[in-house]
């Protein structure tokens, strides 16, 4: 058996962790993610890695994950709102608390990469990967290398769409993330109806045939659709990869939102979209494949 690759992925809400072998998920653990500071990282991280790897005598490689602006050449976590971290060295923060090698990555980017190796993008080396929740992010693959230009890459929720919109949480107004993600449908439902209602329930009064949803639902698909078709146009990329909580209503998200870029994108263009398969275990897995594709300095791998 060949050495374990541990994935650990820390989100605002939870950390979930694998271990996998020769390309198989041997083990998984998640738990909530601390309020308190560090603990997450200086405590939480080292008891799931110690948990998933046991007494085996071999020396794990560990890839940990983060939301947020990253700096993959350093693995350092330069602001990460919901963890309320600033300048954080990840790998720093774990070594001596674990053994093994350690590398540090983007969230998002890693996501990409799992589902690029054993999820929806199998067989593709050009993705563009779209996990749609609370937030909104990107991350694109071209001949078969994530890419990273820098620690914004891919912080397309944070673009301005409309001037007049919603409060983002980054603190301006209009962002697409603030349009479109399931906190901007969950206040315009708000707004629209006096009640309380998630995406999910918003989603499911949609397939009801209740108009005031339809209306939220569509308006932020066409907003969606419209800085999505632009990255497609731009790159190239084959296949969309639609992953987060949003991607659990399914065809009510899939069918509209592919029928409003194909509207978009130059006639004739081959692009599909599609569901994420790992679920909420994407970051994790990437995590893994991060750490088994990782060079010996301990430096993250398989990017461009």
């Amino acid at each position: 058996m060949s050495p374990l690759r541990v994935g650990v992925d820390i989100g605002g809400t939870t950390i979930k962790a694998i271990a996998m072998s020769n390309g198989a998920i041997v083990d998984r653990t998640s738990e909530p993610t601390s309020r308190e500071g560090l603990q997450a990282i200086r405590v939480q991280v080292p008891a799931l890695v110690e948990r998933l790897v046991g007494e085996t005598g071999d020396d794990p490689r560990i890839g940990i994950v983060v939301p947020g602006l990253v700096d993959d050449a350093t693995g350092k976590s330069l602001w990460s709102a919901n963890l309320g971290w600033r300048d954080l060295d990840v790998v720093g923060e774990v070594s001596g608390r674990v053994r093994g090698q350690i590398v540090a990555g983007h969230d998002v980017r890693a996501g990409l990469l799992g589902e690029s190796r054993y999820g929806a993008g199998r067989g593709w080396d050009d993705l563009l990967f779209v996990p749609l929740g609370t937030g909104l992010a990107s991350a694109l693959m071209l001949g078969g290398r994530v890419v990273s230009a820098g620690p914004w890459t891919g912080e397309v929720g944070h673009v301005l769409v409309d001037a007049e919109g919603p409060r983002c949480g980054c603190g301006r107004q209009g962002c697409l993330e603030a349009c479109t993600g399931a906190r901007a449908i969950q206040e315009r439902w708000r707004t629209m109806t006096g009640q309380e209602a998630s995406a999910e329930e918003i989603a499911h009064n949609v397939l009801g045939g209740d108009l005031r949803a339809r209306r939220i639902w569509d308006d932020a698909i066409e907003e969606l659709a419209r800085a999505l078709a632009l990255i497609i146009a731009a790159t190239g990329v084959g296949r969309v990869i639609v992953g987060g909580g949003l991607s659990r209503a399914g065809g009510v998200l899939l069918d509209p939102l592919s029928v409003a870029i194909s509207r978009r994108i130059p006639e004739g263009m081959p692009c599909e979209v599609v569901l994420a398969e790992l679920g909420q275990w994407a970051g994790a897995i990437g995590a893994a494949v991060l750490a088994d594709e990782s060079r010996s300095d301990g430096l993250r791998g398989g990017h461009a």
